[in-house]
C-alpha cells in the first residue's frame, strides 16, 4: 500500500513522463545528416561525440581476418554479487546470454555457400550484449548496454563489426564500475535515504532514465541511422560505416514526453512515433518528416481502460491509418518507483479495464474506430492492411501482431536467469500470429484469432520483418522466429505465408538465431524475391550471420565471426551510398 507521499510521487512520476505531450510543436527543426562526430544540441549547436580508445580497429582491412585485443575485458566476471550459482550459468551456459567478447572489433568474414552478387549494402542489428560491469550483473535480457552489429556485403565477400553504442548510460557505467541511470529491471544503488530521494528528484525529471538504446535502429528517409529504446533522451545516430556514435537524436519539437513507442514506423518520406501520457491516460500520435528533426502533433487517443496506459512497444499503420492498441498490460507508477523489479517490472496485468484497438485517421487526426477486442499481449506488430468492398470504400482494418495468448509471463523468462539455465524442458510460453479484425461500421467490438495454426511454427513467434514494399498494405509473407520444442526461448527462424496458412522453418540444433530481417532482391516484382538475413549464436560458441534465400528458405551462405556473439534483437538494411 502507497503512502501518501509515495501517491504523490507516483503522480510526479506520471507527469514528468508525460511532459508536454498534448500540445502541438512550435518551432522550427534542425534537419539534414550529421557528419560523423556530431551532435545536435538543444540549441542546434553541434559538439564533438566521445569516441572510444583510439587502440581499437576502426577500418577494416582486405582479406584477412583482424581479432585485436579486447579493449576492456568485459566476461567472464561474477554474475552478480554472490557469484556464479546465484545465475543459474556457469561454464555451461549458451553464448548466446554472455556479455560481448571485446567492445570492439572489424574484419572480414569468412564465407561459406555463395553470397548473391545483387546484396550490396549494410546489415546492422543492435541489441543488448554487454551485461556485466566488474562484479555486478544485469538481471534481464532487456537491462545489457547495447551492442551494435554490422554486416557489409558486396562482391560476394562480408565484413563485420561490432561494437557498444556510446550512450551516457553505458559511459557512466564503464567509468564507475556501477549502474549510473535507470535501466528495465535494475536502478542505480542509493547510498542511504538522503540518496535515495535524490534519485527520485531525478527520476521525476527525467535525467535519471537510460539512453541505453539497445532496441531498435532504423534507417530515415534522408540516410540517418537511429537507435532507439523506450525513453525519448534513449534517440541517438550512429555512422553505419564505422559504427561510430554520431551524438543524440534531439528532437526540436514541443510535444514533450520521456517515453515513447520503441518501434516508430519509418518510410523513405515520413516517421510515426506514439507517445504515452501517463498523466491524462491516452497516446498523441506524431508523425516526422523524413530530413527533420520536429515531430508534429496529429492526434490523440484517450485510453478507455486504466489506471494508466497499455504498454505500447509498437504499433501499425495501414496506407490511411494510425492503429493505436490499448492492451491490458499497464505502465504502473508505484513499480517505476521500486528499486526491486517486480515479475511485470515496469507494468501492471489490469484485465478488468478491458482492451481495445483505436483506429486514427492520418490526414485528419480523427478516430474512426475505437472497438473493445479480446485481451492481449504482444511486443511487436507484424502490418496492417485496409479491407474494402466491390465499391473501393474501406469496411474494416486488419491487424496481425505476435501474440503471446495474453500470457505476460514472457517478461519474467527473459531473466538472464531464467535464459542461461535450461535444462531441456519446454517452458517457452505459447505464441500465435494474432490476427485483429478491426470494423469500421460503429460495431463496438473487434475480433482477434489465430492467422494460421501456431503449430506451423511451433507455437513461437516474435521478432518479425516483411517486405518493406508491403508496410500499410495488403500482404501474403512474414519472417520471425518460431519455435522448435522442448525449448525456453524462440529457436528457429520461421517464413509464414498468411494465405497458404503454412510455415517453412529453419533449425539448428543448439542454435539461438535473431530476428530475421527481408532484404528485397533490387527489381523484384514477387513478394518473397529476397533474402532473409539473420545473427545466429551457435551451440559450439561460434556465430554467424546466416542469410537464405526468402523464397524456398534454403540456406544460400554464412558469414563466420572468429568469435562468440551474443543475442540481439532488431535490424536495419542499408542499402550502399544510401547514407553519402
Amino acid at each position: 500500500i502507497m503512502s501518501p507521499t509515495m501517491m504523490a510521487s507516483s503522480l510526479s512520476v506520471f507527469a514528468a513522463m508525460s511532459g508536454a505531450a498534448g500540445r502541438p510543436s512550435g518551432t522550427s527543426a534542425v534537419s539534414g545528416r550529421l557528419s560523423s562526430g556530431q551532435v545536435v544540441g538543444k540549441q542546434g549547436k553541434r559538439t564533438a561525440a566521445q569516441p572510444l580508445a583510439a587502440s581499437v580497429v576502426t577500418e577494416a582491412p582486405p582479406p584477412p581476418v583482424i581479432a585485436p585485443p579486447p579493449a576492456r575485458p568485459v566476461v567472464d566476471a561474477p554474475r552478480r554479487r554472490g557469484g556464479r550459482g546465484t545465475d543459474g550459468g556457469g561454464g555451461g551456459e549458451h553464448t548466446a546470454w554472455r556479455s560481448v567478447p571485446r567492445e570492439r572489433w572489424e574484419g572480414a568474414l569468412e564465407v561459406q555457400g555463395e553470397l548473391p552478387l545483387w546484396l550490396d549494402g549494410t546489415y546492422l542489428r543492435n541489441g543488448p550484449g554487454l551485461w556485466n560491469l566488474g562484479d555486478y550483473g544485469f538481471r534481464h535480457l532487456f537491462d545489457g548496454y547495447a551492442t551494435l552489429v554490422r554486416v557489409s556485403f558486396r562482391d560476394g565477400r562480408a565484413v563485420g563489426a561490432h561494437r557498444q553504442i556510446e550512450s551516457e548510460a553505458y559511459k557512466a557505467a564503464r567509468a564507475h564500475g556501477k549502474v549510473c541511470y535507470r535501466e528495465f529491471s535494475e536502478v542505480p544503488k542509493p547510498d542511504g535515504f538522503l540518496s535515495y530521494v535524490g534519485q527520485l528528484a531525478t527520476l521525476f525529471s527525467g535525467s535519471s532514465l537510460t539512453d541505453n538504446s539497445n532496441t531498435g535502429v532504423v534507417m530515415l528517409g534522408d540516410g540517418r541511422v537511429l537507435c532507439l529504446t523506450e525513453t525519448v533522451k534513449g534517440s541517438i545516430v550512429i555512422d553505419p560505416d564505422t559504427l561510430d556514435t554520431v551524438g543524440k537524436f534531439e528532437y526540436t519539437d514541443r510535444l514533450g514526453g520521456l517515453i515513447h513507442s520503441a518501434h516508430p514506423v519509418v518510410t523513405d518520406t515520413e516517421f510515426w512515433t506514439l507517445i504515452p501520457d501517463l498523466i491524462r491516460p491516452g497516446y498523441v500520435v506524431a508523425r516526422m518528416d523524413a530530413g527533420s528533426n520536429e515531430r508534429q502533433f496529429v492526434g490523440r487517443v484517450d485510453c478507455r481502460g486504466g489506471p494508466a496506459p497499455g504498454w505500447v512497444h509498437s504499433f501499425p499503420v495501414t496506407e490511411h491509418y494510425v492503429l493505436v492498441p490499448e492492451m491490458p498490460l499497464r505502465y504502473c507508477a508505484k513499480n517505476l518507483l521500486r528499486a526491486e523489479p517486480t515479475p511485470l517490472y515496469k507494468f501492471e496485468w489490469h484485465l478488468e479495464s478491458g482492451s481495445y484497438m483505436h483506429v486514427m485517421c492520418k490526414a485528419s487526426g480523427k478516430i474512426v474506430a475505437s472497438v473493445e477486442v479480446p485481451p492481449f499481449v504482444t511486443f511487436h506488430f507484424i502490418n496492417a492492411y485496409e479491407e474494402r468492398d466491390e465499391e473501393g470504400r474501406v469496411t474494416a482494418i486488419v491487424a496481425d501482431c505476435c501474440e503471446h495468448n495474453a500470457n505476460t509471463s514472457i517478461l519474467d523468462k527473459l531473466r538472464l536467469q531464467n535464459l542461461r539455465s535450461f535444462t531441456g524442458q519446454d517452458v517457452l510460453p505459447d505464441a500465435r500470429v494474432g490476427r485483429f479484425r478491426i470494423p469500421l461500421d460503429g460495431t463496438p467490438f473487434g475480433e482477434l484469432e489465430s492467422a494460421l495454426d501456431p503449430d506451423e511454427h511451433g507455437r513461437g513467434m516474435d521478432m518479425c520483418s516483411i517486405n518493406p514494399a508491403h508496410l500499410g498494405k495488403k500482404y501474403r509473407y512474414v519472417y520471425a522466429c518460431g519455435a522448435h520444442r522442448p525449448c525456453n526461448f524462440p529457436n528457429t527462424l520461421t517464413k509464414v505465408d498468411l494465405v497458404e496458412k503454412m510455415a517453412k522453418n529453419w533449425y539448428e540444433e543448439g542454435s539461438v538465431p535473431s530476428e530475421p530481417f527481408f532484404v528485397p532482391r533490387p527489381g523484384a516484382v514477387e513478394e518473397d524475391d529476397g533474402v532473409a538475413i539473420s545473427m545466429v549464436s551457435a551451440k559450439d560458441g561460434s556465430a554467424y550471420a546466416l542469410v537464405l534465400d526468402a523464397s524456398t528458405f534454403q540456406e544460400i551462405a554464412r558469414a563466420k565471426f572468429p568469435h562468440a556473439m551474443p543475442y540481439g534483437l532488431h535490424c536495419c538494411w542499408v542499402p550502399r551510398n544510401s547514407n553519402a
